[in-house]
């Protein structure tokens, strides 16, 4: 059986759930592998076993976290000369797809990012995305003998299926030109309580609806054990973190719950959720865009909504 490489998505040896649905996907192309890059590998080998990595290639050199993203794509690269595998699946993140990029363009390899679904087709690795802002849903498949997939968080149910999971080092000096592009300061996020956006199986959402309070949005979320999230609008004018915004110009979310409230859907907007598996909008104007595209849609003042669902989340946890 063909070897397939998942990138570990980590923080210290913190996984990420996307890690886990990414081994999961992995196992329908063929014998998962996992990638652990930096610190931690040795925590995170028990939890790679359990959702299917055969192996665990490990590069934990000091200077793999002092760069950006080239070194980590010549780490790859040359695990992929060793081991020539039928697809390396990785994280669709900002970090993600420029490594996708890179390695592709080192390997002489097809590459598809944002990818919703992964499974293998008759002429090689098939895929689902979602493309050209929301508008369209196409399967691509990618016919070189190796495929390069960055998968959206939330893509996959996580399944485990218990392997070896047998520590392999991988033994490599990184390039000068890999070491091209040092980080000089970082500084960890400031802690919300909340789960990662990008991860978030609930996300509830705020529009300019809000009128700038996010309260009653927080609070719904957080009776749900949900991520926050803003439109464009909400934060261009300064009532919600740029880090929040959901969009074709933010971040992209595929929860199994999405809530928007108060966002009318424009077309940027949807571009950045509507692979949600559930959508649930809530808004005044019962002609706003998003009702075109919900699975349940509440025409009503989210500020006295929200806390009517708040109280009724609250009482059936009771």
């Amino acid at each position: 059986m063909a070897e397939v490489l998942v990138l570990v998505d980590h923080a210290g040896g913190k996984l990420r759930k996307a890690t886990a649905e990414l081994l999961t996907l992995a196992r329908r192309l063929g014998e998962p592998s996992a990638v652990h890059i930096g610190t931690g590998a040795e925590t995170a080998q028990v939890t790679l076993a359990k959702y299917g990595a055969h192996k665990v290639y490990v590069y934990d050199g000091a200077d793999a976290g002092e760069y950006l993203v080239a070194p980590q794509v010549e780490i790859l690269a040359s695990i992929v000369a060793q081991t020539s595998p039928a697809a390396v699946l990785i994280p669709s993140n900002p970090v993600g797809k420029e490594i996708a990029a890179r390695l592709a363009v080192r390997t002489g390899s097809g590459v598809i990012t944002d990818a919703v679904n992964v499974e293998a087709g008759a002429d090689g690795v098939q895929t689902t995305q979602s493309v050209f802002a929301g508008s369209y849903t196409v399967t691509s498949t990618v016919t070189t003998p190796m495929a390069i997939v960055a998968v959206k968080p939330n893509s996959a149910p996580i399944e485990a299926a218990p392997a070896p999971g047998a520590l392999s080092r991988v033994d490599l000096t990184l390039s000068d030109t890999a070491k091209s592009a040092r980080i000089v300061e970082s500084k960890p996020k400031a802690a919300t309580g909340r789960p990662e956006l990008t991860e978030a199986a609930i996300v509830v959402s705020g529009g300019r609806g809000t009128g700038g309070d996010f309260s009653p949005v927080e609070t719904f979320a957080d009776s749900l054990g949900a991520a926050v999230g803003a439109s464009r609008a909400a934060v261009d004018a300064g009532w919600y973190p740029h880090s929040n915004q959901v969009g074709q110009t933010g971040k992209q979310v595929s929860p199994q719950l999405y809530v928007a409230c108060g966002i009318s859907g424009a077309i940027q907007h949807r571009a950045g959720m509507q692979t949600s598996k559930t959508i649930v909008a809530i808004n005044k104007d019962e002609e706003a865009p998003i009702f075109e595209l919900v699975d349940f849609g509440v025409v009503g003042d989210l500020f006295a909504v929200l806390p009517q669902a708040t109280a009724a989340v609250k009482a059936a946890k009771s």
